[in-house]
Parts: C-alpha cells; structure tokens; sequence
C-alpha cells in the first residue's frame, strides 16, 4: 500500500510534515501500521512556497529508494518550507519487472498545468488498455511522460480530460476518467478490481479523491472493509478491503503549536487554517479524521487564512 500525505496551511517547515512526527511519512515507509510489507520502491514530495524563487512551480524531490534510507532527507528537507505539500511513499512489488528509478516516483508533475498527482492505488493491465485509451490522450502531455508506471499515464489521461480547473471540472474529469477505464477494460476483456485514491494538488488546493472498481468491474461494490480484511492478504475480500477502506481528512488550526506532531486545535466548521489528506490517519485519536468515503470527492482551498471544504459523492 503506497501512502499519500497533502497539506495545505500556513507556511510551515517541512521537516514537521516529513521527518518530526513520530508516525511521519518517513518513518511509515519503515515501520507500517496498516500494511505488512516495508515500501522500498521510493518516495518524493513536491512543494509551494513564497520563498521559493519560482513560486508558481512545485520545488519537486523524488529518489527511487527506502525513504528511511535517504541520506539527502536529513540535509535538505530542515532547510525547506511550505504552504502547500504533496508528499508519497511508493509501494511496489517485491520482483525484479519493479523499475526504481526517479521517473517512477510520485508525485509527477507536468508542465502547462497547475496540478501534481500522486496516489495509493494501481491500474491493473493498464499497458494493454493503453491501446483503447490512448485516444483520449492529448500529445501535450504524452509527450512528457517520462516513467513506467500506471499513475503517470493515469496523470496523462486525468489532464486529458479536464475541461478546466475549477472543482466542478476536476470532479467531472475523474467521472470520465473512470468511465473510459472501464469502457476499456470490457471492450479488451480485462475487467479487474481497480483501487483509485488519488491526491491531486496545486497551489492552495487539495482535491482527493476515493474511488474504483470491484472485481467485476462494479463502480459501487458493497462490504465493510474492517470486516473483509480480517480474511488476510492475498485473498480477494482483503483487496476489496483495500479498495473500501476510506481516505482520511484532518482540518483544524495552530498545526505549527504542536510539536512533532501531525495535531491541530479543533475549531468550528469554516474557521479552520490547516488540512491534512492522508491514506491514514496520522495521531492516535482516529476520531478527530473525517472519513473520505469510497465513491466521494474532497475539494479543499486555501482563501485567505481559511480553508473551505466540499465533499461530494462521484457521479458513476
């Protein structure tokens, strides 16, 4: 299970997102909670800041390797801030077709677009159905994909199909991007459970989104995915756990108060000035997380010192 972190809030250090915390991302690629295998495929951030010197661009880091054993982390990151962050750490199989390389870790970004993508989820046969939907793939960002991976060409398609920037677009262009999968994966016989959650970030905003397909190609699969995962890894019911299992949101202020620590002040509906959307929740008290359910969509942006909120179900 890769594992996604996005941030939007005050300008902060990076090193109380990335590296402080006790259960920072760093250190869950080492010691993973909900997951039995350690993520050595890589790992990579990208950042805003008004102290950059291009601040309209992300500041973008990605090495193919255990994040726990960069060395450049420790060196760097102390050094940096920011006001928005996407963070990842890539799960991948333990086989020598997994390509480690910088090109294949999140988050990718591509020019003549104000997003960056990173996900915790897969594309199964996704180089086959390349030949169905690669039609409605635009050169301009085909030709800047540079890796191997699904969530690249994901990123390729999802860009593709974006009639514009505003929430409304994004939530329709994740709806057709789900659509076309799945026209591909019947016309090609490859139906197959497809676990999407996926954090799309540009300066100020977050939109995540919880979605997929079950193993029959169902845009609405049914379970409680507490339950199905009690019947171990490798097993169908624990993929589709996988697939059900919820995104998670923490909003709140005073994030930089607290220390080696992912906690916020809790406040009331409107007045908050920091966000997390993370594939888990990040403190012991799970209760403060809102649940990203699968099947919605979360829009958050940075107004001022606020953050605004909208959660929505997809249209599938």
């Amino acid at each position: 299970m890769c594992r996604v972190l996005a941030y939007i809030g005050p300008e902060i250090p990076l090193e109380s997102l990335l590296l402080e915390p006790e259960n920072s991302l760093i250190n869950q690629s080492l010691d993973p909670e909900l997951h039995p295998l350690l993520q050595l495929a890589g790992w990579g951030f990208g950042a805003w800041s008004e102290h950059l010197l291009k601040t309209e661009e992300p500041l973008l880091y990605r090495r193919p390797m255990g994040a726990f054993y960069d060395d450049n982390a420790q060196g760097i990151i102390p050094s940096l801030q920011g006001s928005t962050l996407l963070a990842h750490v890539r799960a991948a199989a333990y086989n020598s077709r997994t390509v480690l390389a910088d090109e294949n870790c999140h988050p990718f970004s591509f020019d003549e677009t104000p997003w960056i993508i990173a996900q915790n989820g897969a594309l199964p046969n996704w180089q086959i159905l390349q030949r169905e939907l690669i039609s409605h793939c635009e050169d301009r960002y085909l030709k800047q994909m540079r890796g191997t991976t699904d969530t690249e060409f994901l990123y390729v398609l999802l860009l593709s199909l974006l009639k514009g920037d505003s929430d409304g677009d994004v939530q329709k262009g994740f709806e057709d991007l789900l659509k076309v999968i799945l026209q591909a994966m019947k016309k090609l016989d490859l139906v197959e459970l497809t676990k999407l959650k996926i954090a799309l970030v540009a300066p100020k905003r977050i939109i995540g989104v919880n979605y997929g397909l079950g193993h029959k190609g169902e845009t609405d699969p049914a379970g409680d995915w507490k339950e199905l995962r009690k019947s171990g890894s490798g097993t169908a019911d624990y993929s589709l756990s996988m697939l059900l299992e919820p995104m998670y949101l923490l909003m709140g202020a005073n994030f930089q108060d607290h220390e080696k620590s992912y906690k916020v002040d809790s406040c009331p509906e409107g007045e908050a000035t920091s966000a997390i959307f993370a594939s888990e929740p990040l403190t012991e008290d799970g209760d403060e997380w809102l649940n990203i359910e699968f099947g919605e969509i979360v829009a958050l942006e940075r107004k001022g010192e606020k953050i605004s909120k909208t959660v929505n179900k997809l249209n599938l």
